[in-house]
């Protein structure tokens, strides 16, 4: 059933501030709530899976906003959330480009806090990774070093974002960071979610920024460099499955680094 207060014609509704849009999605501001408006062609399946995911890590003591409802908005799913007031690291990093290595150090001291955290009933990462390789267009051959390399990494269940990047951090007015988007959360091997942290950077043009972030986690976790980067063309891979083709191009450059070793 539909929430009264939001029947009607989406665009009618009153105080709407749209921060995002795209062919599948609307995300705006409404008071104190975020709403996310979905396409009728996104999986209901799905949406619901992420409201369920945040729900789900809501109950660790990380800041992140808490889910209010699951609803319908002239017709189409909607989950509508608690809005965070300020800025994400991304965009404080244009404004203060002298602070950028501050942000970037704090982003890593929030990335190691939340692996620290435990939620078991979130979806695995190793069954994620492997159910997307087996969707890509690679050959057997490299298809089955990748599933080898899934296969054989250390058995953790860490809590992952699956898309950790200066975009999904606000920073709010008091100093407080909160991690946003948890569409994609899982459970598993945190290296992987350092790695597709780094391949973010690098899909943005910021290869050296890349490295450093790499350089910043390894020491702060006593995690060696080699270990993150063997686990990169797998992660390459998975994420090869979704998004733009100039990015997929880039991402199987990745992968092939496996038919060299």
């Amino acid at each position: 059933m539909e929430t009264a207060k939001y029947k009607g014609d989406l665009n009618k509704t009153m105080n709407k501030k749209t921060l995002y849009k795209s062919r599948y999605k609307e995300v705006y501001v409404e008071g104190d709530k975020i709403v996310k408006i979905f396409d009728d062609s996104f999986p209901k399946a799905n949406i619901l899976n992420e409201a369920l995911n945040q729900a789900r890590v809501e109950e660790t003591d990380l800041n992140i906003p808490g889910i209010r409802e699951v609803t319908k908005i002239g017709g189409k799913w909607a989950i509508v959330m608690d809005y965070i007031d300020g800025k994400t690291v991304a965009q404080l990093m244009r404004e203060e480009p002298g602070k950028e290595e501050e942000y970037l150090d704090r982003m890593v001291a929030l990335q190691v806090e939340m692996h620290s955290k435990r939620v078991p009933l979130l979806p695995r990462l190793k069954d994620k990774m492997l159910n997307k390789i087996a969707q890509t267009d690679f050959n057997d051959t490299v298809k089955y070093e990748l599933q080898m390399r899934i296969e054989s990494m250390p058995k953790h269940l860490k809590l992952c974002h699956g898309d950790f990047n200066p975009d999904n951090i606000i920073i709010t007015g008091d100093g407080k960071a909160f991690i946003i988007d948890w569409s994609h959360a899982t459970q598993g091997n945190a290296s992987c979610d350092v790695a597709r942290t780094y391949l973010i950077f690098c899909l943005a043009g910021r290869k050296d920024f890349a490295e450093k972030y790499l350089e910043k986690f390894c020491a702060a976790t006593g995690t060696a460099k080699t270990y993150v980067q063997r686990l990169l063309p797998v992660v390459a891979a998975s994420e090869s499955v979704k998004g733009k083709k100039e990015d997929r191009a880039l991402l199987s450059k990745w992968v092939d680094v496996v038919e060299y070793e």
